[in-house]
């Protein structure tokens, strides 16, 4: 039988380290500000296809 090496799955191959650790120097976005960004951008392409038809 295979032995497990300190817990961690062998398939995972680092993306679990990776994941976990936060950076503080890195740009944090909330996943609210992303879905509301993306709901402006879809509603000026939206505007801009009614006001300009093709």
């Amino acid at each position: 039988m295979a032995k497990k090496q300190g817990g961690r799955l062998l398939s995972s191959a680092g993306l679990v380290n990776y994941y976990e650790s936060e950076d503080r120097r890195a740009v944090h976005i909330s996943p609210v500000t992303v879905m509301v960004i993306a709901a402006v951008i879809g509603i000026i392409i939206m505007t801009f296809n009614i006001v300009f038809p093709g």
